[in-house]
């Protein structure tokens, strides 16, 4: 019975993941059609309906869910057995997924791998930008990168930057033309640049901090990005404010270009850290890109 069930069992973990027939298709290279008659000859088999179907969204029935808790994991040790498998080559070898927001792959990531990957051209980096906190098993990543050294419970962290550090910048054309912002509450008579985060749409908050005092404005302005360097460009313009990471704003304040306030309230805080899922057996490519992401300072 396993035999013949293993493909329908790998087409119902991508369905099931997935909430949707035509992503799971093309992530598995076959037509809506098979993989909808692949899950309902599984269902047939197993006498239990597994997935419920509306004309709008596909989601697991109770026993899908059991279903999927259950075989997902078992199916995911093995592709890792087999990739382990690979390593034994003589050359490392695969593909190492990971989720960051732009600044870090920009500014961290990228500039710590180019220097590697040179060395190991069959080691494949898919780094995917996502301001949303992914959640790394689910959405099958190797790792993510995440501010500060907090993680989930089962994920596994380690420094890859220096502390970071967020601050308040603006042109001197717009400055110009505004009284200088002395505290955060000042920020809410000003155009202020903000960002929208992809988890609940919600735009994000300006958080400060001045003698253990902790202060979060909710800011306005004409316009809205969810990416800091959208954000970094239209304060060069001169269209507000901005809150982004100081490493954008260095050789723009260096240039004339931008001018930071609030500086008293900005402190430093954790950097960047790769995180993983602790049960996760390192493969020789995933291992080679842990050593390369490796903050040594």
């Amino acid at each position: 019975m396993l035999r013949g069930n293993v493909e329908d069992l790998l087409a119902f973990i991508a369905v099931a993941r997935e909430q949707s027939f035509t992503k799971a298709a093309s992530k598995l290279g076959m037509s809506q059609s098979g993989l909808s008659h692949a899950i309902r000859g599984l269902e047939e088999r197993l006498r239990v309906r597994l997935l419920t179907r509306t004309t709008r969204s596909v989601s697991p029935t109770t026993e899908g869910e059991r279903l999927l808790e259950t075989i997902g994991p078992r199916f995911e040790e093995i592709e890792v057995e087999l990739v382990a498998l690979t390593d034994l080559r003589d050359k490392p070898a695969g593909t190492i997924r990971i989720t960051a927001d732009d600044y870090a792959i920009d500014k961290v990531l990228w500039p710590k791998l180019r220097k590697v990957l040179r060395d190991h051209p069959d080691v494949k980096v898919e780094l995917v930008v996502d301001y949303g906190l992914t959640d790394i098993v689910a959405e099958r990543f190797d790792a993510g990168v995440r501010l500060g050294e907090i993680v989930s419970q089962g994920m596994i962290s380690m420094r890859i930057s220096p502390d970071q550090r967020m601050i308040v910048v603006g042109s001197p054309d717009y400055l110009a033309t505004r009284p200088m912002p002395k505290t955060p509450q000042d920020l809410t008579s000003h155009d202020c640049i903000n960002l929208r985060l992809p988890t609940k749409g919600g735009l994000y908050v300006w958080e400060f901090e001045k003698d253990d005092k902790e202060v979060r404005v909710r800011v306005d302005g004409q316009l809205v990005f969810n990416g800091a360097n959208q954000i970094t460009a239209a304060a060069v313009d001169g269209y507000g404010l901005s809150f982004i990471p100081e490493g954008l704003a260095i050789d723009h304040i260096a240039s004339g270009r931008l001018v930071q306030v609030l500086s008293d309230w900005c402190p430093s805080y954790p950097g960047y850290h790769l995180c993983y899922p602790s049960r996760r057996q390192a493969s020789a490519a995933f291992k080679i890109v842990l050593e390369a992401l490796r903050e040594r300072g």
